[in-house]
């Protein structure tokens, strides 16, 4: 994963729109699977393409429409849209936009709740439940996972190390993430990296919700 571990930081801001452009930047890669962050300068357009499997794209900051098919659908900073294969897709922006783009090998990997060409906010996806902690995976490949998970007030994860890195993206609320001693504060629109093995944990005295990028290694 091409983040710095240990840190709090805002993909968003890191990866912010250069006037007239549009940039990319790869963070993950193995075989057919795939982690980037997309931003679009206002007025600017990713012209459409076509891939072979479904993707999905979680809005960081701005508005972006996607287009194709005969139809488009917008989405603002929280929402996600799944894009289908085969059918040539586009990405603009009038505003700017910066945009996580995930795609795995194989379509059926991804959950069956997700409906494609629907723009839906990330965090709504589950509900808080008093005591407990719900998790659902959104998309589970070879390589990589991405989940979202929401923390009633009170609980937590205890200490312990992922098998590869990880990435949150912290969508609700705020917590503590402990990590390799150290503590640090992490509200909704921040962002974490964990090292493949680092020790750490998650303590939510609010609620809170956040989304995982897992690679599998």
């Amino acid at each position: 994963m091409k983040e710095t571990a240990g840190r709090v930081f805002s993909a968003a801001a890191d990866n912010a729109p250069l006037p007239g452009c549009t940039v990319s930047r790869e963070i993950y890669r193995n075989a057919g699977d795939y982690a980037a962050y997309f931003s679009l300068a206002a007025d600017t357009d990713i012209s459409a393409e076509i891939y072979p499997y479904r993707r999905l794209l979680l809005v960081l900051a701005g508005k972006a429409e996607i287009y194709g098919g005969g139809a488009s659908t917008a989405a603002g900073e929280g929402e996600m849209i799944a894009v289908e294969p085969a059918i040539p897709t586009g990405i603009r922006s009038g505003e700017g936009a910066v945009y996580l783009e995930i795609g795995v090998g194989r379509s059926e990997d991804m959950n069956k709740l997700i409906k494609s060409g629907e723009a839906f906010k990330l965090a709504e996806l589950l509900p808080y439940s008093e005591g407990r902690i719900v998790n659902m995976d959104i998309l589970s490949g070879r390589n990589m996972k991405f989940v979202i998970m929401s923390f009633a007030a009170g609980t937590g994860l205890s200490e312990h190390a992922a098998p590869g890195e990880a990435v949150i993206f912290a969508l609700e609320g705020g917590a503590v993430i402990g990590y390799e001693g150290r503590e640090h504060v992490i509200k909704a629109g921040e962002n974490f990296c964990f090292a493949k093995g680092g020790l750490h944990y998650v303590k939510a005295e609010q609620n809170f919700k956040m989304a995982l990028l897992l690679t599998l290694e």
